[in-house]
């Protein structure tokens, strides 16, 4: 058995509840799973349908990129995963979708506002869009750049990757991570969720004003603060 088998079984579980949770059409997205003592992630295979997934058929890579495992070649995302990975050492899983909603407010190039308490419970600031990219970058190697898009978007605002989990890149879709694969995948639910009550709230009221301090504070803070009440302990 493979090393690797570990990741492999994470990484499949992962993108196999993409399709669950509505997330992804087709081919339309992907999920990695790392282990950072091993310095590897394991990665959907690129083209690939979900109904013909399997453990097996995971692609290992390295941070740098190159394929360690695998007869099949990695998503073609594999790049911007590897950059983030390898820059942001807390993250244990990274998902990539092109969800109709989230996809929607990239490509506005807008930031999800944070309106309610169901995106307090998760964030306290606006889910950031980075903006474009440069001509030079998109010339250059693409997926390689999408992940300093990304960090450059989280240096330039003040943002800690640990704290906003998510992002959308301008024009194209959004990204998500956690400390295992499972939970970004949830993090990316929990952002195309936010995106659908934002662009609804907008609808019904055009100048609804974004979410007082206080009830942020007492959202997030209830569920991730100090003393923090939701759930069992």
């Amino acid at each position: 058995m493979s090393q690797y088998q570990h990741i492999k079984q994470e990484a499949y579980e992962a993108n196999m509840q993409l399709p669950k949770l509505g997330l992804v059409l087709f081919t339309f997205g992907n999920v990695s799973a790392a282990d950072r003592s091993l310095g590897v992630f394991a990665i959907k295979p690129s083209g690939v349908p979900y109904e013909d997934l399997s453990p097996e058929k995971m692609v290992i890579v390295d941070f740098d990129g190159k394929i360690v495992e695998g007869s099949l070649r990695p998503s073609s995302d594999t790049l911007t995963h590897a950059v983030l990975y390898k820059h942001w050492d807390k993250i244990g899983g990274i998902v990539h979708t092109h969800s109709t909603y989230g996809t929607a407010w990239a490509q506005s190039q807008r930031d999800i506002p944070i309106f309610g308490t169901t995106h307090a419970d998760h964030l306290t600031v606006d889910i950031p869009c980075a903006p474009p990219m440069s001509d030079k970058m998109i010339e250059g190697d693409y997926e390689y750049q999408t992940g300093f898009q990304i960090m450059d978007c989280f240096k330039e605002r003040g943002l800690s990757y640990e704290e906003v989990e998510m992002v959308l890149v301008g024009n194209h879709a959004p990204f998500s991570w956690g400390k295992t694969a499972n939970k970004a995948v949830y993090n990316s639910a929990v952002l195309e969720t936010c995106a659908q009550m934002a662009l609804l709230t907008e609808q019904i009221n055009p100048q609804a004003p974004k979410l007082k301090d206080s009830l942020i504070k007492k959202h997030f803070e209830r569920k991730h603060g100090p003393n923090s009440y939701y759930g069992q302990s």
